[in-house]
């Protein structure tokens, strides 16, 4: 018969490790202080699995803290062992859920929780959040109307609302485009902190020219978002097809980072400037209405 060693204290603290082998999982423990109550008739807590719940932990955190986290900060906030959180770091990584910053010393969350964060967007609770915004911005303005996330250096659309007359596009649901070419991803991208978008924006091929226009670098990119951040609504004018422009706006969440974009495109030729004007401020709106969907909160 085999037996098994005792489980340590609930309430002891991991030392750091000086020498000792911690890849185990056992090394991964996060010791709850104070340990959580659970509500009479909810159901009892699942298998501890140390290492996924340090995972979602750490992932949890750095949602939580605006700027990269340094991994002895992540490690003391969370009582774990600094060398077993340098690898549940790495898994993240790995993953595409947690991307380093070198010139920071720390981490942030990875454009593989945008992607995680748009499926489930594209499921019932985006039906209920978003659809209904789109739906009354195209009517005001009889003008097509758009819900775009980051994707990588891509825009990816999830939900499309037409007028009658509808404008002819390719931001069809699904397809994705070059964010930097489009309102919606300039939106979006307008929110990062600096290095975030440097590491998205590593290489000269992920500027791409589809019309002559358009930023061609991470210079040139960073001098445009400066203008829409300073606007707060962004304007790309015949970069993705000819004679036809967008105003998009972003939807933040509680530490102003971009969620998702509204975004409305027409025929460039048959909207004076003051029209563009009450357009922007009606997108504005929208996305400020469904920042406080999602958050239950204001722009700042």
């Amino acid at each position: 018969m085999t037996v098994s060693p005792p489980a340590p204290p609930e309430n002891a603290s991991p030392a750091e490790p000086d020498g000792a082998d911690d890849s185990t999982e056992n090394s991964l423990v996060v010791t709850p202080s104070p340990p959580q109550t659970r509500s009479v008739g909810m159901p009892p807590l699942g298998p501890r699995m140390p290492a996924l719940r340090n995972g979602v932990a750490t992932l949890r955190h750095l949602a939580a803290t605006p700027g990269s986290v340094s991994a002895g900060a992540i490690a003391r906030q969370l009582n774990v062992p600094r060398s077993s959180m340098y690898q549940v770091l790495q898994v993240l990584i790995d993953e595409g859920l947690v991307v380093h910053i070198p010139e920071e010393q720390g981490y942030k969350l990875a454009i593989g929780v945008f992607e995680l964060g748009s499926a489930y967007l594209r499921h019932q609770p985006l039906e209920h959040l978003a659809r209904p915004l789109l739906v009354k911005l195209a009517a005001q303005i009889d003008q097509t109307t758009h819900l775009g996330v980051l994707h990588g250096h891509e825009t990816l659309y999830l939900l499309k609302e037409q007028p009658p007359q509808p404008t002819p596009l390719v931001t069809a649901v699904g397809v994705r485009l070059p964010a930097p070419l489009t309102a919606s991803g300039r939106a979006l991208l307008a929110y990062l902190p600096p290095a975030q978008l440097a590491a998205i924006f590593s290489t000269k091929d992920r500027f791409i020219d589809r019309t002559g226009r358009g930023p061609r670098s991470l210079r040139e990119l960073k001098a445009v978002l400066a203008e829409d951040q300073a606007r707060g609504w962004s304007y790309e004018r015949g970069s993705v097809t000819e004679n036809v422009s967008c105003i998009a706006a972003a939807a933040r969440d509680h530490n102003g980072m971009p969620v998702v974009s509204i975004g409305v495109s027409f025929l460039t030729d048959r909207v004076d400037d003051a029209t563009r004007d009450s357009y922007a401020r009606l997108i504005v709106q929208t996305a400020d209405t469904l920042g406080r969907r999602f958050t239950g909160r204001r722009r700042q």
